[in-house]
């Protein structure tokens, strides 16, 4: 049976650590930003409390500190995880799956930087209304899909990239609802003019939120309050090819779970990538893609890395993981199990276990047990006391 992956020998709570305190003092970063740094540092340390673990085969100890359970640690994101994808198995269909990618252009970068809730909507809004516009045309699918769009805001190297990576059903539901219509093996829906209608959708929102003053003009962004200026962008982000990607498509349902668990939760840096932390620099790995994908490592001192870290924390309540159509809330429980009907797929029986502890749910969904002993492999963990002294503070045993 697996177990806990083992830790790995630094972690960017280490990296906030050490020079975290250093960072806020010189650069003052957002409350939120703050926030998240104080978070991940104390994730499973005696700051958050905590409890001790007694085997009761050999009688070993292990003290076990309590998760920060922020969505920007990266730590935290293996029960959530794992029960976002059992939710989401349940409403997979027997079809191809289609991984489309819209990223906003490097024009925009700036002024996404200081209008993240409004353009990380929009990204979304105009995507979604863009695949559902182009799908319901009779002259390509004449469907209505289903699909996820998860938000990623990162490149390899920790800069500003902002896409949406949108996962597609192969086909949809005719506009009365009685026939699955497949989309083409080797071609689901014309590239240039998704692009391109996205962009227009994007563009005509964006001088919406302009013209009715709810976008944040200041900072590197300041040149634009000027009519002129303005209007310059807008032009030439119009005469930009706005890119919109297409990956080959996936051969069925188990690939799709498998790609989820890779993309969902996903923070900005995993801990595995990190390499070194010495005399105040981080080097890490990253992926070259335009050098044949060949694997990398980047050394940035230790105030850039938290200032790349920190571009990618969220809106306070952003959704970074949306259902549109056939997988929308509304519509799960009518036009999807209508899809399910028609591609001969039986309806999945609720989870009878879902008031599960949460060690029981993670070991039930990923085949972790956190509860046998590390220590004699035999016995199980019996929680003894709290631990809540702060002069205990320390990393936990993994």
């Amino acid at each position: 049976m697996p177990q806990a992956a083992a830790r790995p020998r630094l972690e960017v709570a280490d990296i906030l650590r050490a020079h975290g305190e250093a960072y806020r003092r010189t650069y003052s970063p957002s409350a939120a930003q703050r926030a998240v740094i104080r978070h991940i540092a104390e994730c499973r340390t005696a700051a958050l409390g905590g409890h001790v673990d007694r085997c009761d085969t050999c009688d070993r100890v292990r003290i076990s500190y309590n998760s920060c359970r922020d969505r920007h640690c990266p730590k935290c994101q293996s029960l959530k995880r794992a029960e976002w994808l059992e939710a989401r198995r349940q409403h997979l269909l027997p079809t191809r799956y289609w991984h489309l990618v819209f990223t906003l252009p490097d024009l925009l970068r700036p002024l996404a930087l200081r209008n993240k809730p409004q353009l990380y909507g929009l990204l979304f809004e105009c995507a979604a209304q863009t695949l559902q516009t182009i799908a319901r045309d009779p002259k390509h699918l004449g469907a209505q899909l289903g699909f996820t769009a998860v938000l990623h805001t990162w490149g390899q190297k920790l800069q500003f990239h902002p896409h949406l990576h949108c996962v597609v059903t192969g086909g949809g539901l005719d506009p009365r609802g009685k026939r699955w219509i497949r989309a083409r093996p080797h071609f689901f829906l014309p590239i240039k003019v998704l692009a391109r209608l996205f962009r227009g959708k994007f563009l005509h929102r964006l001088q919406e939120l302009g013209q009715q003053g709810k976008l944040d003009l200041a900072g590197s962004t300041a040149a634009l309050v000027d009519p002129a200026a303005w209007r310059r962008l807008l032009d030439q982000l119009y005469r930009t090819e706005w890119l919109v990607y297409a990956k080959p498509p996936f051969g069925g349902p188990d690939h799709v779970f498998r790609y989820l668990g890779r993309y969902t939760h996903r923070v900005a840096i995993a801990n595995h990538r990190l390499i070194a932390l010495r005399q105040g620099e981080v080097r890490f790995h990253y992926r070259d893609y335009a050098d044949g994908d060949r694997k990398k490592t980047l050394g940035l001192s230790a105030a850039e890395f938290i200032r790349r870290f920190l571009l990618h924390v969220l809106p306070r309540g952003f959704v970074r993981i949306r259902h549109y159509g056939l997988l929308a809330a509304r519509n799960v429980h009518t036009k999807l199990d209508a899809a399910r009907e028609l591609l001969g797929t039986p309806k999945p029986k609720d989870d009878p276990e879902v008031d599960l502890p949460w060690w029981q749910r993670l070991l039930r969904l990923t085949g972790i047990d956190l509860m046998l002993c590390p220590y004699c492999h035999q016995g199980r963990l019996i929680r003894t006391q709290l631990v809540t002294d702060p002069a205990t503070i320390g990393r936990a045993p993994p």
